[in-house]
């Protein structure tokens, strides 16, 4: 276990993080206090003027589905 990658995220957190992932087209973030928390925690930044998920966020978002899972039952 990478206790680095156990994040504590806020649905809106996660479904921000989840956003990020798909291409910037198809993007849609919304929140601008949400994103600046994900930047601060490392897993979020801005590229080329648009918010991109981070290596680590792909890894906590990856790591974390196992949660995700668990709330949608």
């Amino acid at each position: 276990m990478d206790s680095e990658l156990d994040c504590e995220l806020s649905h809106d957190q996660w479904e921000t993080l989840k956003a990020l992932r798909s291409p910037a087209p198809d993007r849609r973030v919304t929140g601008r206090l949400v994103l600046a928390e994900l930047m601060a925690l490392g897993l979020a930044a801005f590229k080329d003027e648009k918010p991109v998920i981070t290596a680590r966020g792909r890894r906590v978002l990856v790591r974390g589905s196992e949660k995700l899972l668990d709330l949608a039952a």
